[in-house]
């Protein structure tokens, strides 16, 4: 198994941020905050470092901060110590943050090791290897999948110029409709058994 390696790029915190709301604020440095999808309720806690930057956008917006949203979470601020984003609450962020990960298997190319895709979402493949594409495309993105009812039944917005569509990741649905975590160990399997079919090695992500 891959171990899954964040290269801080924000996106998913653009992505569903705009969900995460502050309900009310209880200390400098403390939020009771709710997210939409769920009804989810949770306590957050900042980071000193981050601290006066969003203690000073909650009131600008006056509690609502419809304006800072409109870029995704307040909680995703620059990285202070590198390149990309931070998350200001990081020890304390809510379940659906804590159970994302933005690809759930890398793909290689068996004689060099090379990384040639990834896989988001249900069973969406980025990659710029064309052969791996048509591979995906005519023997696998047809494939059934445990998720394919509820992902259906998702209402869908996608940024202009996206390469990919619908990169829901599993538990993300789980926590949108409401199910249980599907095990999808088959549609796994059956991926990494058509990859190596063609020379590729499906490496799924724990």
């Amino acid at each position: 198994m891959a171990t899954f390696e964040c290269n801080w790029c924000g996106r998913c915190c653009k992505s569903f941020g705009e969900f995460i709301k502050i309900d009310r604020q209880l200390t400098e440095r403390d939020y009771f905050c709710r997210y939409e999808i769920t009804n989810e309720h949770f306590q957050v806690h900042v980071a000193p470092e981050f601290a006066e930057e969003i203690d000073g956008d909650f009131l600008e917006f006056d509690g609502k901060i419809k304006g800072a949203q409109e870029k995704g979470c307040i909680f995703s601020r620059k990285n202070q110590d590198g390149k990309g984003f931070a998350c200001a609450i990081y020890a304390t962020r809510p379940a659906i943050c804590r159970e994302f990960i933005c690809y759930r298997m890398l793909i290689h190319h068996a004689p060099t090791g090379e990384i040639r895709g990834k896989v988001i979402g249900i069973n969406e493949l980025k990659t710029q290897d064309e052969a791996l594409a048509r591979i995906w495309t005519e023997k696998i993105a047809h494939l059934p999948h445990p998720f394919g009812s509820q992902h259906n039944a998702v209402q869908h917005s996608h940024a202009p110029g996206s390469q990919v569509a619908h990169g829901h990741d599993s538990h993300l649905l789980a926590h949108i409709q409401g199910t249980q975590h599907t095990d999808d160990h088959e549609w796994v399997t059956n991926v990494i058994t058509i990859l190596a079919a063609y020379g590729y090695h499906g490496d799924p992500v724990s």
